[in-house]
């Protein structure tokens, strides 16, 4: 559908204009609107709507075997009872409702003996969660424009690990908070003024902290690909400050509406439950939205559209970015990282650079670094790398026979396709590399 005529001008006043010549305050606020007309757009054609529904369907069927999972971990550092309290404290918008529902699931958890669950019965519930998580970061993967998954090897060793380790160190972060209010030193600390003041705000403030931290962790370690710890920061921050706000309202909500008891008699806690859960995925999507805009504002650009490279500029991209990443290695100059590599093109060449370097890293042609962030080295010998080996990294070879294809055509193109195959047939990446 074309845009309207009050999209157009607002589409000309957020985006066909010089921000360097505007206050540092005012591109903020130029910024800030962008990203709320990106996130009205998504929520306008119901991709946001329809991926929180999904996972809300797909949270009614893992709830459980997550808390089984996190409930017997605790149970081994003897730090079980604390899980309840995290649930209650996530139900609370839905009142008196609320705490029906977080009794009942933690009746389930209780009754859930993962010991006489069997091989298959262990291996089925964390399939269960580890679908979820995969769900969510696809859903991540599609905002961010990704288009490969994380290898399957990968999804168990990073999955588990945020499952089984996560709610240790949650644990842990209000265990070590805990303590460090209640020690003798910071209480003593808190009858001098205005420390004692700075102290109870940090005290009332760490709620929200802990929430903030945890989405800007969702949304720097699940999305395919490497994320700046600022834009995870931003995205955890609005995020948070939706989440708080939404609780108010809901419970606000629930407790105006006590229809809902008549109407759903005893079903009414899990029909709030359900909205609530799906509010809860929207709030956790629209964070993730904001960070990957955040990141990359060329994502909000309504002019640009979703560009396609054509063959002859992926062959020049791949080429190119090998030669860069060759070059560094082979002079020992400093190694490119994702952010290096986007600066040197501009618009969706930008956007494509990603594409390339997850391709030649599926292919194992460059490697990623531990380091943050992470940056790319070739996986071998520059010397044994041939150019032919690197274009048919972009080039469909796969692609299916047309039907009654003119013979005379098909023999042109395949002459034309063996003459570039021998003209590139000696010829290295070293080669590119010493004539950069």
């Amino acid at each position: 559908m074309p845009p309207s005529d009050w999209q157009k001008r607002l589409i000309q006043e957020l985006w066909e204009q010089d921000l360097t010549t505007h206050s540092p305050a005012k591109r903020v606020a130029i910024r800030l609107a962008r990203i709320f007309y990106g996130v009205a757009g998504n929520f306008a054609d119901g991709q946001l709507n329809l991926r929180a529904g999904n996972l809300a369907y797909s949270s009614l069927l893992a709830l459980v075997p997550l808390l089984a999972v996190s409930f017997s971990i605790l149970k081994g550092f003897g730090a079980h009872n604390t899980l309840e309290p995290i649930l209650m404290e996530a139900l609370e918008p839905l009142g008196a409702q609320g705490q029906k529902v977080g009794a009942n699931i933690m009746d389930f958890v209780s009754n859930l003996k993962v010991g006489v669950l069997g091989t298959l019965g262990v291996a089925m519930l964390f399939y269960t969660v580890i679908s979820l998580v995969h769900k969510v970061e696809q859903a991540f993967n599609e905002m961010w424009q990704v288009t490969t998954d994380r290898p399957l090897a990968r999804r168990f060793s990073d999955y588990l690990s945020v499952v089984l380790i996560g709610p240790v160190l949650m644990v842990a972060a209000l265990g070590v908070a805990g303590t460090a209010m209640d020690s003798a030193a910071v209480q003593h600390l808190a009858t001098f003024q205005p420390l004692g003041q700075l102290i109870l705000s940090l005290n009332q403030l760490a709620p929200y902290l802990l929430i903030t931290g945890a989405f800007a962790f969702l949304y720097g370690f699940l999305p395919y690909t490497h994320v700046r710890w600022k834009a995870a920061l931003v995205g955890g921050i609005f995020a948070s400050v939706l989440w708080f706000t939404s609780g108010k309202i809901f419970a606000h909500f629930v407790v105006s509406s006590s229809n809902y008891s008549a109407i759903y008699s005893g079903f009414a806690g899990a029909v709030l439950f359900i909205i609530w859960l799906y509010v809860g995925w929207l709030i956790i999507l629209v964070g993730g939205q904001i960070t990957a805009y955040w990141q990359n504002p060329d994502l909000l650009d309504p002019r640009r559209g979703r560009q396609v490279l054509s063959n002859r500029q992926r062959e020049k991209l791949v080429l190119e970015i090998m030669t860069l990443i060759g070059h560094a290695h082979y002079y020992n100059d400093p190694p490119c990282t994702l952010e290096a590599l986007q600066k040197r093109y501009q618009g969706f060449y930008a956007d494509a650079v990603e594409r390339i370097v997850q391709l030649l890293t599926q292919q194992r042609l460059i490697i990623a670094s531990q380091d943050e962030p992470p940056v790319y080295l070739p996986a071998r010998d520059i010397e044994t790398i041939g150019l032919n080996e690197l274009l048919g990294v972009v080039r469909d070879v796969k692609d299916q026979p047309m039907e009654d294809e003119l013979p005379a055509v098909t023999e042109v193109l395949e002459q034309t396709e063996t003459a570039i195959t021998r003209a590139l047939e000696n010829k290295t990446l070293k080669s590119l590399v010493l004539e950069k």
